[in-house]
């Protein structure tokens, strides 16, 4: 549980408690009063789980395999490909790696330091 779901669940628990109101809550979350009573329901139903988000810990399904980005680079690197353009790279992987990926992507990867 991160510090910030942890400092809701403490307001939270306040304002059930009767120490703080819902608009005090609001206030210090910096979020909308509806939006406390819907924590507020959660935490008494579910306990602090409510707070946690649900994806928490998986990866996301756009992601990229693992090492991907390691072989595009490894690619780029080789001989066969090391006087082409991004653009013309991208279009390579996918014609002879069957690797489909953006332009962007390759970009990000191969202009960011490591």
């Amino acid at each position: 549980m991160s510090q910030k779901q942890l400092n809701r669940y403490v307001v939270v628990e306040k304002s059930l408690a009767g120490m703080i109101s819902v608009k005090e809550a609001a206030e210090i979350l910096s979020i909308s009063t509806r939006q406390v009573i819907r924590l507020r329901k959660g935490v008494s139903e579910n306990g602090v789980f409510t707070l946690v988000h649900k994806n928490q810990g998986r990866t996301p399904v756009h992601a990229l395999e693992s090492g991907i980005k390691e072989k595009i680079v490894s690619l780029k690197l080789s001989k066969k490909y090391l006087e082409s353009n991004f653009m013309h790279f991208q279009e390579l992987l996918m014609k002879h790696e069957s690797i489909e990926v953006s332009y962007s992507l390759i970009y990000q990867t191969l202009t960011r330091p490591a």
